[in-house]
């Protein structure tokens, strides 16, 4: 038995796994997710099952490859639907994991402003304190007058 040596790289190993890219796939899987939810994809299948039934009871025996109950038809759907499901719950996982972070920033964005207008609310009421007791124009004028009137009043 030979120790693994930490300062050489581990030698390549061949694994019977496939390598693929996760992101994308995800992509990938996001992009059809989408499509599957929409109207197009509805109609595109509504008219492909709507061939396929008109074909198999219009044409003639020996064309028709799929006669009633549609096997090969309920087949081919069962088939999708066990790829769909997978691939959009795949794609509400990345979203999840989106939204995710997402709320993490926008929560630490959140307790930032607070942070901020906490300080500007103990700034302004500093100021506040610090004008309350500097004269202001008004009460220099008022003093002004007074002493004004004092000085008229005596002889």
């Amino acid at each position: 038995m030979t120790a693994e040596r930490l300062d050489q790289p581990r030698d390549l190993r061949r694994t019977l796994r496939p390598h693929y890219d996760r992101e994308a796939f995800g992509r990938l899987s996001e992009r059809i997710a989408r499509f599957l939810g929409t109207a197009r994809f509805i109609v595109y299948m509504t008219v492909f099952v709507g061939v396929w039934v008109t074909w198999n009871v219009a044409a003639p025996r020996s064309l028709a490859f799929d006669p009633y109950p549609f096997i090969f038809l309920t087949l081919m759907l069962s088939l999708q639907a066990s790829y769909a499901a997978p691939l959009i719950l795949l794609a509400q996982n990345r979203q999840a994991d989106r939204d995710r972070v997402q709320y993490e920033q926008d929560r630490e964005r959140a307790e930032r402003d607070q942070a901020e207008i906490e300080y500007l609310t103990r700034e302004i009421a500093g100021l506040r304190m610090a004008l309350s007791e500097v004269a202001t124009r008004d009460y220099l004028r008022s003093e002004l007058q007074r002493l004004l009137d004092e000085l008229r009043e005596r002889p």
